[in-house]
């Protein structure tokens, strides 16, 4: 998996961050952020294939793969996404990319998001595959959405409980969780399966994740009603997998135009890890989305 990257490990605001990079020096920049419980070897199939056009970043979130887990605390503050966004500024500074674009799955968008709001005037535009706004699902939660994403309600529970129950077998926790969000199927290859397994076994990671999730339940949304009216003022795109729950459960399009002033988006063929399900799609879709923004701030100049 990504030939030509090279794998280094950078230091965000409050945490050490697994990444790996590649592409044309002189290029635009663009970090890619993976969801849970997953690493940054989610965008294998895409991340070659984009960095020939974009000087391409793609680390490990505070907390799982490779990157650093730091403690948590009592307010959930250490993996709150605006924390995990503060690594990701600090990391692309260090990288050199003052500005950048962002293309994001799952947590990883969420943690986008909240780097859209905070750090407005580094991210160009924002591409976020497959969810509502945290707040608005929360607050929209039906039977149907709790029993297909079980894992939200789950891993919110006081520690030590999910962590207990997922250290006993942590590989068929991921494959059931997972495999069932990929409507039974594996869409995942080979390599990149050992690698997500080798690091979700670890139980830092697992309890690192589980505080993923306790952040977005709490401090995240006091976060988002702090914001008040105030919503996303980057270009954003908005991609979810047609046979997905986001499409069942949520109108994605609608709830988003709450939360951004400038949005777009469409459901696209498959469920919800597009960019391992249908790769040339995300490719195609990232690429035209982040060119527009190029020439319409060319024709700016």
């Amino acid at each position: 998996m990504f030939e030509g990257f090279t794998e280094e490990i950078v230091d965000g605001a409050g945490a050490r961050i697994f990444l790996r990079r590649a592409g044309p020096p002189d290029a635009p920049a663009l970090l890619l952020l993976h969801g849970y419980p997953q690493t940054s070897a989610m965008w294998h199939l895409v991340a070659p294939s984009l960095a020939r056009r974009f000087q391409v970043v793609c680390p490990d979130l505070r907390g799982y793969g490779r990157s650093e887990k730091p403690p948590s605390d009592a307010q959930h503050l250490t993996y709150s996404k605006r924390a995990m966004a503060d690594d990701m500024v600090a990391v692309m500074a260090a990288l050199g990319h003052p500005t950048f674009f962002v293309g994001a799955h799952d947590r990883g968008a969420r943690v986008a998001q909240r780097m859209g709001l905070d750090h407005a005037e580094r991210v160009a535009a924002l591409a976020l595959l497959d969810i509502a706004p945290t707040r608005e699902m929360y607050a929209n939660t039906t039977a149907a959405f709790a029993e297909a994403y079980w894992h939200w309600f789950f891993l919110i529970q006081k520690a030590p409980l999910p962590e207990t129950l997922i250290g006993k077998d942590p590989e068929a926790f991921w494959k059931l969780k997972c495999f069932n969000q990929a409507g039974g199927t594996n869409p995942f290859a080979d390599e990149a399966l050992a690698e997500y397994l080798e690091c979700f076994a670890d139980p830092a990671a697992i309890h690192a994740t589980c505080e993923d999730y306790r952040a977005a339940r709490t401090i995240d949304i006091v976060h988002d009603d702090e914001d008040g009216d105030a919503g996303l003022r980057v270009p954003t795109l908005i991609l979810w997998g047609r046979d997905g729950v986001v499409e069942r459960c949520f109108d994605a399009l609608a709830l988003w135009r709450l939360r951004a002033e400038e949005v777009q988006g469409e459901a696209l063929p498959g469920g919800h890890y597009l960019a391992e399900e249908t790769p040339k799609e995300i490719i195609a879709r990232f690429e035209a989305f982040f060119s527009e923004q190029l020439q319409k701030k060319g024709a700016a100049a």
